[in-house]
């Protein structure tokens, strides 16, 4: 028997994101919400709790795809319906998978069925079952971005559609959508978080007396679920019902023109994109006002929603965290004081209940509430007093300076002039060839730019992306094959080619064609996959010159921003001084990438041979974690090599040379970024690309709008290279 669920009014703190679902489950029209935070923030817990609190649901008995009885989808695959009382059940909730494939998602089609029978086998999937419940996505920012956009559409539209080969099933899809994710994993596009409705930020408590809180209510119910779901059911009938009665307030609820005018000030003020966000923030209010048991939308209102709905939309530079100044916000809302309306008379008595941002702070379950460590419950587990877990959402943060990416350091003071350059890369030059070479701060990066598309060679079949040529699931179609397993996309003309010639062997005489499983082909598709991008940054002494580093943290930020948006996986190692440092393990979050280059030191010696070497271990690691995801090694560097000791009298040089001929060896596509500068040039990062076996480009080559040709192919050690 199945565990009780972890009662919702039990989540101790995280108000944003319990407000954010709340109000989702008053009004699904919302859009859903995304919650964005680090593991072990009770993020799953809190999706699970709200789906128990969601008023039960009638449907027409049998029917897979969840029909209301009193308005049945008249295009429902298992109609048409007859109007009729059916039977009651609570709503569902429906997690997706990361790994989930197209056809559970949306459903399966059995084209050979479709063909040959004329029968419209239909199997539902994910989406179906989440119809008139809540779809959870956990780590949504690890799907596929084509099972992404099938998910927001349908949600956006209330429908899913499943269309293949002039055969076509529509089914309501109308559910709560809930999205987690962690951002150190990777972002999600811009234009596909403007699809969520609301999105919140969480983090675990600093709060000692919290924290304790939330391990004393774990440790109880993992040692009695059912008790423990048993204590808090009043609470959860109590916030069952509110829901019940918000959703019923919603349609009185009044959103004036004084409100209308509000949130698009708002809007317009943070210069959001389209009008998605003045939709969704006017349905949040009006679900605000509902919550509060109001039937009129008030500036309390507008503020809150812009808070849930407006971070993740707001214009901001590449890489920075989503956020709102509420200062500014503020500043926008005081233009509509003059004609603030007076307050309903019956509207401003009486306590308000969980998640309301006007009520007062009387969490019993808080740290100093009945059921907090000084509680008469004490470490039972938390029984709550009765009358209900009334919470509010603490203060709002405070705001960070616009622009500042967290833990920034103060921007660098200007680089020296033209006059100073020459004689202070002449002076760190010298520091990486001879000296040791003292470390130097850190260097803010010049102004990203659009860079070219560097790819890899051949024909991968890596996870689908934007960069390098591969077999996906989705593109252009190339070919036909037999079907390996399930048909996922038929080939209509192969298979018509295939079945054709056996007609008169199989006894058709008469018009049309008869198609049996062996004839069915499928299409082969060409489209492009995600790569592994492993920078690695020379930061020796010989690169230390203040506008030198900045171009050089400018170029790699502009192909970390390039990485981005071709949804590759990245990497970072630098080398420095006597050895070379894995910076940043392979990740899909290049926000952390580009902080990490943000603060990068630089001085000394120049390990190039240790660069290189470190470099081969850490793909040969990544080959054995995902074997699909092909690698492209970027080397950023001046070609210098110098060290401290010579090793079995090889000199520098031949060492870096030595483990460049090993990666070129084991076939990896590379690119040197070739960043020497000066009217005197040594050639020495053209020498290493031509044992790298790898394509060079300067600094200036790497501007997408400095060259004729936006792509220039990465030669491997298997390609020859042409003649000059």
């Amino acid at each position: 028997m199945a565990s009780a669920t972890y009662p919702f009014t039990a989540v101790v703190g995280m108000d944003d994101m319990r407000l954010g679902l709340l109000l989702n489950a008053v009004s699904p029209s919302i859009g859903g919400v995304l919650v964005r935070g680090e593991k072990g923030t009770a993020k799953s817990t809190a999706v699970r709790g709200i789906a128990s609190l969601l008023p039960e649901i009638e449907v027409v008995a049998g029917c897979r795809f969840s029909c209301d009885p009193a308005a049945p989808d008249p295009s429902c695959p298992d109609g048409p319906h007859e109007p009729r009382t059916g039977a009651v059940r609570p709503a569902r909730m429906v997690e997706l998978p990361v790994g989930a494939s197209e056809d559970r998602l949306v459903g399966a089609l059995d084209i050979e069925r479709a063909l040959s029978d004329g029968v419209k086998a239909f199997e539902p999937g994910l989406l179906a079952d989440a119809h008139r419940g809540v779809l959870y996505v956990d780590e949504v920012n690890l799907l596929h971005d084509h099972l992404i956009d099938l998910l927001l559409d349908a949600a956006a539209m209330g429908a899913s559609y499943v269309e293949r080969e002039g055969v076509s099933v529509r089914h309501a899809a109308r559910f709560l959508l809930v999205g987690t994710m962690n951002p150190e994993e990777g972002e999600l596009r811009p234009q596909l978080l403007d699809r969520f409705g609301l999105t919140v930020e969480v983090s675990a408590s600093r709060d000692t007396d919290e924290r304790v809180e939330v391990v004393r209510r774990r440790l109880a119910y993992d040692e009695d679920p059912d008790g423990f779901a048993g204590r808090w059911a009043a609470d959860e009938g109590a916030l069952r019902e509110r829901i019940a009665a918000a959703r019923a307030l919603l349609p009185e609820v009044r959103l004036g023109d004084r409100a209308l005018r509000q949130i698009a000030a708002v809007c317009a003020g943070f210069e959001v994109d389209g009008m998605r966000a003045d939709i969704v923030t006017a349905r949040t209010a009006t679900a605000l006002a509902a919550w509060a048991g109001r039937t009129r939308v008030r500036t309390e209102d507008v503020r809150e929603a812009a808070l849930l709905s407006l971070p993740h939309r707001r214009r901001r530079a590449p890489f920075d965290a989503p956020g709102l100044d509420e200062d500014k916000l503020d500043e926008i809302l005081r233009q509509f004081e003059e004609d603030e309306p007076d307050p309903e008379p019956d509207q401003d008595t009486g306590s308000r209940s969980p998640g309301d941002p006007d009520g007062p702070d009387d969490d019993p379950g808080g740290p100093g509430g009945p059921d907090g460590p000084d509680g008469p419950d004490g470490p039972g587990g938390g029984r709550p007093q009765d009358g209900g877990q009334d919470q509010a959402p603490p203060p709002a943060p405070e705001p960070s300076v616009p622009g500042q990416r967290p833990g920034e350091e103060t921007p660098a003071e200007p680089g020296p002039t033209d006059a100073t350059q020459e004689s202070e890369v002449t002076q760190e030059a010298g520091a990486g060839t001879g000296g040791g070479g003292g470390e130097r701060a850190a260097v803010g990066a010049a102004e990203p730019f659009r860079t070219l598309r560097l790819d890899v060679p051949g024909l991968g079949e890596g996870a689908a992306g934007r960069r390098s040529r591969a077999r996906t699931a989705h593109g252009r179609t190339t070919g036909a094959r037999r079907p390996r397993g399930t048909l996922s996309s038929l080939h209509l003309t192969a298979t018509v080619r295939a079945a054709a010639p056996h007609q008169h062997a199989r006894g058709r005489r008469g018009p049309g064609l008869l198609v049996r499983r062996d004839d069915l082909r499928e299409a082969v598709r060409e489209g492009r996959e995600g790569n592994l991008v492993l920078f690695v940054v020379d930061a020796s002494g010989s690169m230390a010159a203040r506008q030198r580093m900045s171009a050089i943290k400018g170029a790699v930020l502009s192909l970390l921003l390039d990485a981005y948006q071709r949804r590759d996986k990245v990497g970072l190692i630098t080398f420095r001084g006597s050895a070379a440092e894995l910076a940043l393990p392979p990740t899909s979050s290049v926000d952390a990438a580009a902080a990490r280059l943000e603060k990068l030191p630089t001085g000394g010696r120049t390990p190039l041979a240790a660069g290189l070497l470190k470099a081969r271990e850490v793909l040969r690691v990544e080959r054995l974690r995902d074997p699909s995801r092909r690698p492209l090694l970027v080397v950023v560097t001046d070609g210098r090599a110098t060290e401290a000791k010579k090793t079995g009298g090889s000199t520098a040089v031949a060492r870096a040379g030595l483990a460049a001929r090993m990666l070129a060896g084991d076939g990896v596509a590379s690119v040197v970024v070739d960043c020497e500068s000066g009217p005197v040039r040594l050639g020495l990062a053209g020498a290493l690309a031509r044992e790298l076996r790898a394509t060079p480009v300067t600094l200036d080559e790497l501007r997408a709008d400095s060259v004729t040709a936006l792509v220039r192919d990465v030669r491997t050690v298997s390609h020859t290279r042409r003649a000059a």
